[in-house]
C-alpha cells in the first residue's frame, strides 16, 4: 500500500473546501435571487399604492400613505442588502492584466470629482510616476477603490480633505487613502472587515469586506489605521508580478 503524500492530502482537502464553498455560494445565491423576485413585486405594488394615496386628504388616508412609505423604504433597504450580499458571495474570475495603477486611480477620482465638489471635499493627488505595473482586473479594482473613496466621503459629512497617494514598496506598490474624517476607535477597527458589521445607520456592513475580498483576490492586502477625531488611512498593497526569465 502506497503511503499518502502529505502535500497531496493537503491539496485534496483544500480542493474539497473550495468545492464546498462554491456549492454554498451557489445555494445562497439562488436563495437571494428567489427573494428578489417577490421583493420586486412588492416594490412595484407599493409604488402603485403610493400613487393612489399621493393626494391623501383624510387622516386615515394619510396614515395609510405613511405606512406605504415605510414599506417602500424597507423594501429598498432589503434590495440593497441583497445586492451587497450577492456581490460579496459571488466567486470572481478576475481578468488580470498588467496596468499602471495611477491610471486607474485617476479614472476613479475623475468619476468622483462631481460628488467631491458637491460634498465640500478637497481631493489631493500624490501619484508616484515611477511605479512598476501590477496585475489588476480594472473593473473590479475600480469598484473596490470607489467604495473606499465613498467610505471616506461618508466619514466627512461636513467636508474635509482626502489625500490619495501611490508609492513603491519592497514587493510592489501601495495606494493610501487618507481622510480627515471622524475616525474609528479600536473596537470599530477590529470589526471593520467583519461581514454585516456597520457603524453607519442603515449600512449593510458588506462594503469593506467585499473590498478586502477583491484586493486579496489580486494577491494584495487592505489595512486600516485610524483614531477618533484624527481621520482614517486605508492602504492597498499589491505585489509586482515576477519577471519572466528567458529560457
Amino acid at each position: 500500500m502506497n503511503a499518502t503524500n502529505p502535500a497531496e492530502a493537503d491539496d485534496r482537502l483544500q480542493q474539497q473546501l473550495i468545492n464546498q464553498y462554491a456549492e454554498f455560494v451557489q445555494l445562497v445565491g439562488g436563495l437571494a435571487h428567489e427573494i428578489r423576485n417577490p421583493l420586486s413585486t412588492i416594490r412595484l405594488n407599493m409604488e402603485l399604492l403610493a400613487e393612489d394615496f399621493h393626494n391623501a386628504k383624510t387622516p386615515a388616508e394619510r396614515r395609510a400613505a405613511n405606512k406605504i412609505a415605510v414599506v417602500q423604504r424597507e423594501s429598498i433597504r432589503l434590495q440593497e442588502l441583497l445586492d451587497d450580499f450577492l456581490n460579496f458571495a459571488r466567486v470572481r474570475n478576475l481578468n488580470l492584466i498588467p496596468k499602471d495603477i495611477n491610471s486607474l486611480v485617476a479614472v476613479a477620482l475623475d468619476l468622483f470629482e462631481p460628488q467631491a465638489a458637491s460634498s465640500g471635499l478637497d481631493v489631493q493627488r500624490y501619484l508616484d510616476a515611477d511605479l512598476a505595473r501590477v496585475s489588476i482586473d480594472p473593473e473590479t479594482f475600480q469598484a473596490a477603490l470607489l467604495n473606499l473613496i465613498i467610505n471616506a466621503q461618508q466619514a466627512m459629512p461636513e467636508g474635509g480633505q482626502l489625500v490619495v497617494r501611490t508609492r513603491a514598496t519592497p514587493t510592489g506598490v501601495a495606494l493610501d487613502l487618507i481622510d480627515t474624517g471622524c475616525g474609528m476607535d479600536a473596537a470599530t477597527i477590529n470589526r471593520a472587515f467583519d461581514p454585516f458589521f456597520s457603524s453607519k445607520p442603515g449600512g449593510s456592513g458588506l462594503g469593506l469586506p467585499t473590498t478586502r475580498k477583491i484586493i486579496e483576490a489580486h494577491g494584495g492586502s487592505l489595512s486600516v489605521q485610524s483614531e477618533p477625531g484624527q481621520g482614517t488611512q486605508f492602504t492597498i498593497e499589491l505585489p509586482t508580478p515576477p519577471r519572466l526569465t528567458a529560457e
